[in-house]
This record gives structure tokens, sequence and C-alpha cells, in this order.
């Protein structure tokens, strides 16, 4: 279409130069002259705006799967679909295990595991997650079929603190710190002694710095 235009034009301005009278040739030339430049501006290619990236907030996800080795009192590990995915649960920290000589663990570390284990091992459970942290672990609440959690039930036994390292920043479970305070006025389980060393401190005094 814009072709034939433009050889209608050139050949009506040839003939409004040969024939100056010719107002009407003049007018339809102007016309056609108009329409053309119309016709480009319709036919130009829009300019494409960049899209704004928005980075989405996180989600929380679910997994379901057979629990399949519990770790210590607030690590397992989860079959799903074949594949095994390490969890931590949130919210909580429990007295760590021994890693090696150069990571003793704590005390009250195996009687927490011992009572994660006969929580949920061998069971289908399905879990709300909300990241994965540092070591590739997705973090979890571990829902049970009470209306409670694995993560609630620890602190509440007394085999788990409410993980206030960071002044917080890891809680996602209001109801864990309140039941953090009725362990330790019952002296439940770890709170039998009088100090004990949150595994955040342990982590940092005796792994990182060998003041055990």
């Amino acid at each position: 279409m814009n072709s034939f235009l433009n050889i209608l034009v050139r050949r009506l301005v040839t003939m409004a130069f040969s024939n100056r009278r010719s107002k009407m040739l003049t007018f339809i030339m102007a016309v056609i002259l108009a329409a053309l430049g119309t016709f480009n501006i319709l036919n130009k290619p829009a300019a494409t705006a960049r899209p704004v990236q928005h980075e989405a907030p996180g989600e929380n996800y679910a997994l379901t799967g057979r629990v399949v080795r519990v770790a210590d009192g607030d690590t397992f590990t989860l079959l799903v679909d074949g594949r095994q995915q390490r969890i931590r649960m949130a919210s909580i920290d429990a007295p760590e295990t021994t890693k090696d000589s150069q990571q003793p663990g704590q005390p009250m570390a195996q009687a927490s595991k011992k009572s994660l284990a006969d929580m949920i091992a061998g069971q289908t459970l399905s879990l709300i997650c909300f990241e994965h942290d540092q070591f590739g672990r997705n973090v979890c609440d571990v829902p049970l079929g009470d209306g409670s959690t694995a993560n609630q039930k620890q602190v509440a036994a007394g085999m788990a603190w409410a993980n206030m390292e960071g002044r917080g920043k890891y809680m996602r479970d209001a109801k864990i710190p309140e039941l953090e305070q009725h362990a330790r006025q019952a002296k439940l389980g770890l709170w039998q002694e009088p100090n004990p060393i949150r595994p955040w401190v342990w982590r940092y005094q005796c792994w990182k710095k060998g003041q055990c």
C-alpha cells in the first residue's frame, strides 16, 4: 500500500508541474500526501515500554512426605516423591548433638532427639515451609493431627528453646515463646538445669571459639 501511494504521488507531481493551472490535481495531490502521512504514522511501530521488574514476595509452600530420619531435636529428613528433603523446624532451636571432637554436643541433646523421633519418625506429614536456610534445608512448621505442631510440642516439653537468635528474627510462631516460659517455670526437660546454654550461644562460644 505504501509503495502504491508513493508511485501515485510521483505521477501527480509530474502532472501538476506540467499543468500549473490544474488546481484540482494540486488539491488531489495534497489530499493524498496527507493520507500518506497518516498511513505512515498509523503503521509506525509503537515504542515498547520495558516491563518494570518487581521482586515477588516470599510465599509459603507445602511439603508432604514420610519422615525417614531424625538427626536431632529440630532437624529431620522427609522423603518427598522419592527425593530426600532436609527439614529444619521453624521457630525453635534444640540442643546440639555431637558432630566431632571439635564440636561436642550439649546436655539433653539425645533426649531432645528421642522426643522428636517418638513424635514423628516413620509418619507421613504435610509441612508448611517458609524458606531455605543457608545450608539448603527447608525451614518448616510441622503440623500434627491434634492441631498443634511438633515445633510447639518440643518447646512445651522443655526439649528445645524458642529460637530468639538475632532478636527473634527467626521466630515464625508467636505461641512458642510463651510455651518456653511455661516449660521453664515447670522445670521441664532442659530447664532442670539452672542455666542451660542456648544452642546459638553454644555454637559460637564452644564450636567457634573453643570455649566449652
